[in-house]
């Protein structure tokens, strides 16, 4: 059983074809961790400039993490072609989409956002949006399926969706209260989203993946960051008209929700959308207790994510992670439907050390 068949029969749950072999695995790497392991490996990275930056690391090296052990390989939308990060001071650039990003040990963070002034809908008609479908937007998502898509499960990044991509354009306090207080310029703006993630995650159905992943972080550590009703009436409607169209082109493809936090309250609605994947399963928030989410919602998604990368991964105690990841097997991956794997990119907090320890925990399971 080769990788890719491996994750297509664990998501086949409920005794539905051959069972998976093992628990599949998939993990992604920042910078460092990636520049450490392609050393070792004779591999020189190849990196792919995606149009939010911590993505870009989702979307590369995909030949390091297939050599580390990887089921997976991850594609996604590149910055279009010819176009460069624009200094704007010390090490701050602006991306492609205006936002001025700074680089800090874990994550780049955005420090100023393009739309923060925005008061009308005209002002947010003048803001030039990146167009979806720029010359060269795909163009290392076509040859990473061309190289992987036979062995290895193919999935397409359309993280930064709607609700996520919409507030780091003005700020989440300035989008919080332009929804709450229902203003026009809102609706012309997650239109505009929309559009942009429709672009993409077509784009990435017809190239040939084997899923798409749509991301949103709709979760803190102890709710929803917006009521489920407010998500419910602005956000999946939008949603639904995603999946109709990609499901138009390919009507076997597989699709993913990622959302850090605490949002078990709406994974009813990602299985009546059509869901069939829910990421991360983000431990150590409410909602989140494994035997419970198998128990309630085993026979309609399958999970993807689960380990521990706030506190367990960077502590390095390879004995509480094996017993972690031997429990999540043994709870989620019982009878299929799970894709095992950290709850986000592993970062420089964690040792090289420990990176392996889990990756040989994982193929033994």
């Amino acid at each position: 059983m080769n990788s890719k068949e491996r994750v297509f029969s664990a998501f086949k749950r409920g005794g539905r074809g051959s069972p998976p072999d093992r628990v599949p695995f998939q993990f992604d790497l920042c910078r460092s961790l990636t520049d450490h392991f392609g050393k070792k490996l004779g591999i020189s990275p190849s990196y792919t400039p995606s149009y939010y930056e911590d993505l870009s690391y989702r979307i590369s090296a995909n030949e390091i993490r297939t050599k580390m052990g990887s089921d997976c390989v991850v594609v996604g939308g590149q910055v279009a072609k010819g176009f460069t990060p624009k200094p704007v001071r010390d090490d701050i650039t602006a991306n492609e989409f205006g936002m001025h990003m700074k680089p800090t040990p874990l994550y780049v963070e955005v420090v100023k956002c393009p739309l923060e002034e925005a008061e009308t809908t005209a002002d947010v008609e003048a803001y030039p949006f990146p167009d979806p479908h720029a010359p060269g937007r795909m163009e290392d998502a076509k040859r990473d399926i061309e190289k992987f898509g036979k062995d290895y499960f193919i999935i397409g990044d359309c993280e930064l969706s709607l609700f996520e991509l919409a507030w780091h354009l003005t700020g989440l306090e300035k989008y919080l209260i332009g929804m709450a207080s229902e203003d026009e310029w809102i609706e012309t703006l997650n239109d505009k989203v929309e559009y942009f993630t429709t672009g993409i995650a077509e784009q990435l159905a017809r190239a040939g993946v084997d899923a798409i992943w749509f991301g949103e972080d709709l979760g803190s550590q102890i709710s929803t960051l917006i009521s489920p009703d407010m998500w419910r009436n602005v956000f999946r409607p939008r949603h639904e008209r995603i999946i109709k169209r990609v499901r138009a082109i390919n009507p076997d493809i597989l699709l993913i929700m990622h959302s850090d936090g605490a949002v078990a309250p709406l994974l009813d609605d990602f299985i009546e959308m059509g869901i069939d994947i829910y990421n991360p399963v983000q431990p150590n928030v409410p909602g989140s207790d494994p035997q419970e989410l198998k128990n309630k919602y085993g026979g309609h998604i399958s999970f993807f994510g689960g380990i521990d990368q706030q506190r367990l991964l960077p502590e390095g105690d390879l004995k509480k992670i094996e017993a972690d990841m031997r429990n999540r097997a043994a709870i989620l991956g019982k009878n299929g439907g799970y894709l095992m794997a950290p709850a986000h990119i592993i970062q420089a907090d964690v040792a090289p050390e420990t990176v392996e320890g889990m990756l040989r925990i994982a193929a033994a399971l």
